[in-house]
């Protein structure tokens, strides 16, 4: 039984330990100064209840962060032997509770002709986010998805 909810700094190591093993496959995570920057974001977000984990027993195994001031989701993240099985669609639903439903509500993600877009976009788009501006972050290129306000 998956759990969804929010992290505590009981969870902070097994968190890191999860986007250790996935850096590879998100831009600004390349070098250990960008994990060290990574970890001061998640204790903040931590502390503002805006870090939200799957746990299977203590294993975080799904992790995502959002900013309510930006009303964005700023990163997500799944175990690969844990994925295909709703993790992420429930943290989303989570943070959907947490954000502002009369602002647009913004993620960052790769480019259609980017290999590694495949799957986020399809899940973005399933959502109901749509595709938005071009842009480039961490020196990537990626792509603005925007869930429009209701």
């Amino acid at each position: 039984m998956i759990d969804i909810q929010y992290a505590t700094e009981l969870d902070f190591s097994s968190w890191m330990e999860l986007v250790r093993l996935l850096k590879d496959k998100f831009p600004g995570l390349e070098t250990e100064d960008s994990i060290l920057e990574y970890e001061k974001t998640l204790l903040k977000n931590i502390k503002r209840r805006s870090a939200i984990c799957a746990k299977d027993q203590n294993c975080v195994v799904g992790v995502l962060l959002f900013s309510t001031k930006n009303n964005m989701l700023c990163y997500m993240a799944v175990h690969p032997n844990y994925r295909r099985q709703g993790i992420a669609t429930k943290m989303i639903t989570e943070m959907l509770t947490k954000l502002d439903k009369n602002r647009d509500i913004i993620v960052s993600t790769f480019r259609e002709d980017d290999e590694k877009g495949t799957a986020p976009r399809a899940f973005y788009k399933k959502f109901g986010f749509m595709e938005d501006e071009l842009i480039e972050e961490f020196g990537y290129p990626n792509q603005r998805f925007i869930l429009r306000a209701e």
